[in-house]
């Protein structure tokens, strides 16, 4: 029988909609099982620990990185960014898959609005 691995999925999500789901269906088709916020209550403080099980508990971690910065935490930095940093602590190494230049970025994909 194949390892099916899990993946958790990190950015922030209303301006990385499309990108996120194409991301995810590339992970069902390496019949990979996809995990991320669609799969977790609003960012809040509470939920942290959650997250950080979801994080534990995945094979690897995806970070798709936009022109926002996204919701903050109690501790002044975004979830994402948490996300990020926690994933350094729990995981064994870091590979560069891609970037997409920020330049790059349509206009509405920069907002600066939370």
């Amino acid at each position: 029988m194949n390892r099916r691995y899990q993946v958790f999925l990190s950015s922030t999500y209303d301006d990385l909609k499309e990108e996120r789901l194409e991301v995810i269906k590339a992970l069902l088709e390496l019949d990979c099982i996809p995990c991320g916020m669609e799969y977790f209550p609003a960012a809040s403080e509470e939920s942290w620990s959650y997250i950080k099980s979801l994080i534990d508990d995945c094979d690897y971690y995806v970070v798709i990185i936009g022109g926002r910065y996204g919701s903050l935490t109690q501790d002044g930095i975004g979830f994402t960014q948490k996300e990020y940093e926690y994933s350094l602590t729990e995981l064994w190494s870091l590979t560069k898959l891609g970037e997409k230049k920020m330049f790059a970025l349509r206009a509405v994909k920069k907002s600066a609005k939370k």
